[in-house]
């Protein structure tokens, strides 16, 4: 007689011990020197991001990055590569994020119609007005994410497993 397969997790003996940071994807799309950012409120104020947010169960990191970046721009593109791995402790929220970055060339400035009713509006701006607004980003790795890609770092998507 065959056994039966449960979909109901296992506990794991290890997982209340465990050190869980949140792991979020972002995307740094450029454009003819521009980058596209959302605006969105936090905590009451005005923040700049890149389409970004937080990987959910079952999901790949790609899967996520294309998610978020459909949900805040509207856009559909697949990552070229990645521009870097960040770990980040936000100490105003006592939160630790393990970001992975990725990075989408486009030939033409797109219009954007963001799908989260979160997201006030997407904004293309150069390297030079983003660090203008450097006091209203969302977290200093939005611009540390810009300038990695413009110092060239790349990593290949191939680098990337996944089992899902």
């Amino acid at each position: 007689m065959d056994s039966l397969v449960s979909n109901t997790p296992v506990a794991n003996p290890h997982g209340s011990e465990q050190f869980k940071p949140n792991t979020t994807v972002a995307v740094v799309v450029a454009c003819q020197d521009k980058f596209l950012l959302v605006e969105e409120i936090e905590q009451g104020k005005t923040v700049y991001n890149q389409p970004a947010g937080h990987l959910e169960a079952d999901e790949s990191l790609m899967t996520a990055a294309i998610r978020e970046l459909q949900e805040e721009t509207g856009l559909s593109h697949s990552p070229d590569h990645l521009c870097g791995i960040y770990y980040y402790y936000r100490q105003s929220l006592n939160l630790y994020y393990l970001r992975f970055c990725f990075v989408i060339e486009l030939e033409s400035l797109a219009s954007c119609q963001p799908q989260d009713e979160e997201i006030i509006a997407c904004h293309w701006f150069t390297l030079a007005e983003i660090k203008a607004k450097s006091a209203q980003l969302r977290s200093p790795l939005v611009l540390e994410c810009i300038e990695d890609y413009l110092s060239g770092k790349k990593i290949p998507l191939s680098h990337l497993k996944s089992n899902l």
